[in-house]
C-alpha cells in the first residue's frame, strides 16, 4: 500500500495507507431561488445601485441645473467646453422647472449605448408634473479617467 498525500496540509505526508489522495471539494456557486416569493430590493438599494453608474449620476446632475436647482457653474468640472455652453444656453430657460411648484422633476429612467471604448452615449426619461421629456447626452472619459458631458440635448412633448 501506498501512503496518501493530504493536500489541504500541503502535501506533507500524513502516514495515511488509504490508495487514494485527498482533494479539495469542487467549489459551486450558490444556489439561486428562482420563486416568485422572493422579495424584490427596496427602492433605497435600486437607488443606491443606479448611483454607482455614471449615466445616473450625471443625468441626476443634469436635470439640478436645468431645472434652476443648481447653476451652471456647478458643471464646470464635469463637462467638455460645447456641452458647457449647450448648458449655458438651456440653463437661464430652466427647461425642467417644476410644473406644478412643489412637484420636484425626477429621473425615471437612464439607458445607454456604448459606441466604443471610453464613450457612454446616454439617454434619460425625465418626469416633471405631467410633462415627459427626453434627456440625451454623451459622456467621454478622458485622459484622467474622469467622464465627462460632451453633449447635452433636450427635447419633451405632454403625456
Amino acid at each position: 500500500m501506498r501512503t496518501g498525500i493530504n493536500r489541504t496540509t500541503g502535501g506533507r505526508t500524513t502516514g495515511r495507507t488509504t490508495g487514494r489522495t485527498s482533494r479539495p471539494a469542487a467549489r459551486t456557486a450558490p444556489a439561486r431561488r428562482t420563486d416568485s416569493r422572493r422579495p424584490a430590493p427596496d427602492p433605497a438599494a435600486r437607488r443606491r445601485e443606479r448611483e454607482r453608474l455614471p449615466r445616473y449620476w450625471f443625468a441626476e446632475r443634469l436635470l439640478l441645473t436645468l431645472s434652476g436647482q443648481r447653476p451652471v457653474h456647478w458643471m464646470l468640472g464635469h463637462t467638455l467646453g460645447a456641452a458647457y455652453d449647450q448648458l449655458a444656453a438651456l440653463a437661464p430657460h430652466a427647461p425642467l422647472l417644476p410644473a406644478p411648484p412643489g412637484r420636484s422633476p425626477a429621473v425615471r429612467h437612464c439607458d445607454e449605448f456604448r459606441p466604443s471604448p471610453g464613450v457612454i452615449e446616454a439617454f434619460a426619461r425625465i418626469t416633471s408634473g405631467d410633462r415627459l421629456l427626453a434627456l440625451a447626452f454623451r459622456l467621454e472619459r478622458c485622459a484622467d479617467q474622469r467622464w465627462r458631458c460632451s453633449a447635452v440635448e433636450l427635447g419633451g412633448t405632454r403625456r
